[in-house]
């Protein structure tokens, strides 16, 4: 094994090792209201699930170099909201194209071709295209030298139609298909997917057609 003491290592060095070797990972992308109601939206793959009592996900926000805040930051600073969608490989690259650094009053959502819609329990919009979007309000925040950690708190949920069996409360997870962030600048899609049986060793793979057992979760 190589031995690595991160103590040894700067802040650049750091992030390549973790983000390149913590993967896959989810990406959100999150719309913000800025403060003249332009419609911010920006990806973080530094994002997940924390837990479902209370229903929380956590969105890290890095600094900018010159220690100023990221639109995102600033918005969820003021406001306290913001809205988290999960992008499925049909919005992919207009997801990407929201990371474009954009004046404050020049919304990403234009500059995309996404379109917003309004949200049902917080003031910044919904994106239609997104097949899930999680409305939050601010839970907590965490702060570290180089950046912002936002705990934010579930108050509704929007899903594309058919996708969740309201009556089982269960995903449809053949037909989801987000991406996720891989190493360096590579993305990752979740279309190879297996299941590993109870008793047995060996995983079998799927095709992601047919319902299968990670079809329960």
């Amino acid at each position: 094994m190589t031995e690595i003491d991160f103590a040894q290592l700067g802040t650049y060095e750091r992030y390549k090792l973790m983000a390149s070797l913590i993967v896959p990972r989810p990406i959100a992308l999150v719309t913000t209201l800025g403060a003249d109601g332009t419609v911010n939206a920006a990806p973080f793959s530094m994002f997940n699930m924390m837990g479902e009592d209370p229903p929380v996900v956590m969105l890290s926000v890095n600094k900018l170099q010159d220690t100023a805040q990221k639109d995102t930051a600033t918005n969820i600073l003021r406001d306290k909201e913001f809205v988290v969608h999960i992008a499925d490989e049909a919005m992919a690259a207009a997801m990407h194209r929201c990371g474009d650094r954009l004046a404050p009053h020049e919304s990403e959502l234009d500059h995309t071709g996404l379109t917003a819609t309004p949200s049902q329990s917080v003031h910044p919009p919904r994106i239609v295209q997104a097949p899930v979007a999680f409305e939050c309000v601010l839970h907590e925040t965490l702060e570290t030298p180089s950046r912002y950690v936002f705990i934010g708190r579930v108050q509704w949920l929007a899903v594309r139609d058919g996708l969740v069996d309201t009556e089982k409360w269960r995903v449809r997870l053949q037909a989801f298909f987000p991406v996720g962030r891989f190493g360096a600048s590579f993305y990752i899609n979740c279309r190879e997917r297996f299941a590993i049986e109870a008793g047995e060793g060996l995983a079998a793979a799927q095709s992601g057609v047919g319902s299968t057992a990670i079809d329960e979760m």
